[in-house]
């Protein structure tokens, strides 16, 4: 059995995560946008119901991932305030002008999450250079890193998959996400070795998470 993250894009999604066995939430506004920081009272409400771990997205806005100085600013602020509404960890992801991972800001961010831990997200998937990136982001302190293997879907990416899981060595956890469901899960586990999985579990095209998908997830 796998261990199972839903990205959930509004409290209805979450809600369903929660109630159909999902090991951890990552919460985020901004569906079409592939996720941006949700709203603090959102956090708030879901916090009073839900006991599992919820992971919330630190992301001012769609688009690239190199901010600007007041954008990272917000980026802190978004953290601390999230923070004081009991999040359990936190999943951001910046780069510089040239798409290498900015060792510096993301590492500014890590510090300001501790003790909580951080995921890097599927900006990896836009870095450059697949080991480059995986050290660097070693080195800022995050605990995982959400990726499809620097490809568009985790089925592209299985291979470069496999490898992150092996050069990462234990020393971070790679939680493998994008296009996955529950009909392709079990030969992406069989071929990357990875133990964590990450999936909307939207199987309509609409906005919320599918409570039997959920389950399907949980139970391959």
């Amino acid at each position: 059995m796998s261990k199972i993250e839903i990205a959930c894009f509004n409290p209805e999604s979450a809600m369903i995560a929660f109630e159909n066995g999902a090991d951890r939430i990552e919460l985020c506004d901004g569906l079409s946008e592939g996720g941006t920081t949700p709203d603090f009272e959102t956090m708030k409400k879901l916090r009073e119901k839900i006991n599992i771990p919820i992971f919330v997205m630190i992301r001012p806005r769609g688009g690239d991932f190199t901010y600007s100085d007041s954008e990272f600013e917000q980026m802190k602020n978004d953290l601390v305030h999230l923070k004081s509404l009991q999040a359990d960890g936190f999943v951001f992801g910046i780069l510089n002008e040239n798409d290498e991972v900015n060792v510096e800001q993301n590492k500014a961010l890590v510090e300001l999450a501790a003790p909580f831990p951080c995921t890097f997200h599927r900006a990896f998937d836009r870095a450059a250079n697949l080991e480059e990136s995986l050290e660097k982001v070693i080195e800022c302190g995050f605990t995982t890193i959400l990726t499809s293997g620097q490809k568009p879907n985790v089925s592209e990416g299985k291979e470069n998959l496999k490898k992150l899981v092996e050069l990462s060595d234990g020393r971070i956890e790679i939680l493998v996400g994008g296009g996955l469901r529950s009909s392709n899960i079990e030969e992406i586990r069989a071929v990357t070795n990875a133990g964590y999985f990450h999936s909307s579990a939207i199987t309509d095209g609409g906005a919320f998470a599918n409570p039997a998908e959920v389950v399907a997830l949980k139970s391959k």
